[in-house]
């Protein structure tokens, strides 16, 4: 028997920020990063975005490198511990109505499924939190004595979601035309393509266009937009400035 499954990124489609972001702010704040590589490396990124004038996956592409730089060394299990912290006191920051479709698809026996882009560590972490079946983040990787080695296997861009996807359909016996996936920017785009239900949950203006531009896609995917205590449906062909 063929199985239902719904496949979601976690940045910016169900968490309303970076998990790496706020595990990076703990880190500081314990100084187990100086905190001046904030100052150094990431505050004049980091405003330009704020202010609008820079680009969102700029600044995180840039607090990405410093991120794994500075935990080469570092125990994991200390790091654990942190992301653990995290996942306490931001988890709930969440999009609602990401939320309630978990909430629906586990009530309708769906299997489901995080793919983030975000550390392993963290992922796992928001995977119990919410009680999904399995989960895929970017791993990085650890030595004989458990401590980051400064190498990754990423899993942020849509060459590397497809790798994984295309093995949790095998393993589960996935039904694609009838299951769903959800995401926000272009490196969910081959989950989005792949599954019967796409939808994009506040989308970049990249997904956005990728979207338009794909007409098998546009023709079958909901366009989601929360703001405040509002959701939005949106035409795939509505005007965006």
């Amino acid at each position: 028997m063929k199985t239902i499954a719904a496949f979601f990124d976690i940045d910016g489609t169900i968490f309303r920020n970076s998990l790496m972001i706020e595990h990076f702010k703990k880190l500081n704040k314990y100084e187990v990063i100086d905190p001046a590589i904030w100052y150094t490396k990431v505050k004049k990124v980091y405003e330009e975005w704020e202010k609008r004038f820079g680009d969102f996956e700029l600044y995180l592409e840039t607090l990405a490198q410093v991120y794994i730089e500075e935990l080469k060394g570092v125990n994991k299990t200390y790091i654990e511990f942190i992301a653990s912290q995290v996942i306490n006191i931001n988890g709930d920051m969440v999009y609602k109505y990401s939320r309630d479709q978990i909430e629906w698809h586990k009530k309708q026996g769906h299997k489901v499924f995080f793919i983030s882009g975000s550390p392993d560590f963290l992922v796992s972490k928001m995977a119990e939190k919410y009680g999904v079946t399995e989960y895929k983040g970017t791993i990085y990787k650890v030595d004989e004595e458990n401590r980051f080695t400064g190498e990754i296997v990423r899993m942020w861009d849509s060459e590397s979601k497809q790798r994984v996807l295309n093995e949790l359909i095998l393993k589960y016996n996935v039904d694609l035309e009838k299951s769903y996936a959800y995401g926000d920017t272009t490196g969910d785009l081959s989950m989005l393509r792949m599954v019967g239900n796409p939808v994009a949950i506040n989308p970049n203006k990249p997904l956005f266009l990728a979207i338009r531009e794909d007409k098998e896609l546009s023709k079958k995917i909901d366009i989601i937009v929360e703001r405040k205590n509002v959701i939005y449906k949106l035409n795939p062909n509505v005007e965006i400035l």
